[in-house]
């Protein structure tokens, strides 16, 4: 069994995916579009992929990709609490530092923190918090990675250094398949479009009024500019019938529905 994830080995997405699957074989990628492409070939049998962070919200990319890929579907979830350190060569001085890598949201995670200790110091952003190691070179450099991962010749700040300490980014295991593959589940995830009239969208939630909703969040339509597309989660079981009537009834009521996953 080969699970998919964001490298390098130590990335979020790389605890995400053993936290999934412990006894899997992990495949790195370098990018989301690459990742969920891998899948669809085959190269993996799952993908562990971020799709909302407490403190940023979704995950765009990863949304948009999960609803355009075809042929896909999610069948488990999990949250990784996030917890930033710093860094530095041994023997550094991090009142020397001039660069600080890592990926873009643990940049702006940790935004007060470097704004605090390090307001000179060039920002830049990579793939992942874990690939912020193979750019150190010297002890003017410096990293944003998981306090999770170790590297020979590096030390990590004692403590988490993101400016708000309760953290936590939510994941899917994505397949390749639908439904069918899926026995019983406790949220549904689904996107849907309505006509762009008023009261639409209202007609639509109405169906799912006797339903928790734990998700709301609409995307633009990319061709149709001032419309939007609404991605929903709600407490249910995939295999009750009941259940399944209620989806049938947003989907024949929406211009445009689509399972995203059953979890």
């Amino acid at each position: 069994m080969t699970v998919g994830y964001l490298g390098p080995q130590g990335s979020y997405s790389g605890l995400a995916a053993l936290t999934f699957k412990k006894d899997a074989v992990l495949r790195e990628y370098i990018n989301f579009p690459g990742l969920f492409k891998g899948l669809s070939k085959g190269e993996c049998d799952y993908i562990a992929v971020p799709i909302e962070n407490t403190l940023n919200g979704g995950v765009l990319q990863n949304i948009d990709l999960l609803q355009t890929t075809p042929d896909v579907i999610a069948v488990k979830e999990c949250v990784v609490k996030i917890d930033h350190r710093l860094a530095t060569l041994k023997g550094a001085d991090i009142k020397g530092i001039k660069r600080i890598y890592s990926h873009q949201q643990a940049l702006a995670q940790c935004g007060e923190y470097i704004a605090r200790r390090f307001p000179e110091a060039q920002l830049i952003a990579t793939t992942s918090t874990a690939a912020s190691y193979a750019l150190i070179k010297d002890k003017t450099e410096a990293g944003i990675v998981g306090a999770h991962t170790r590297c020979e010749g590096f030390e990590l700040s004692g403590e988490n250094i993101a400016d708000e300490k309760l953290n936590f980014t939510h994941f899917l295991l994505v397949q390749r398949g639908d439904i069918s593959s899926v026995k019983s589940s406790e949220k549904i995830f689904f996107s849907a479009t309505c006509n762009h009239k008023p009261g639409e969208l209202l007609d639509l939630l109405a169906l799912i009024r006797e339903m928790n909703m734990t998700k709301i969040e609409s995307r633009p339509i990319k061709s149709r500019p001032g419309e939007y597309r609404f991605f929903i989660e709600i407490e249910g079981d995939i295999s009750d019938k009941n259940t399944i009537q209620v989806l049938k009834k947003v989907e024949a009521a929406a211009h445009s529905f689509k399972l995203l996953g059953c979890y």
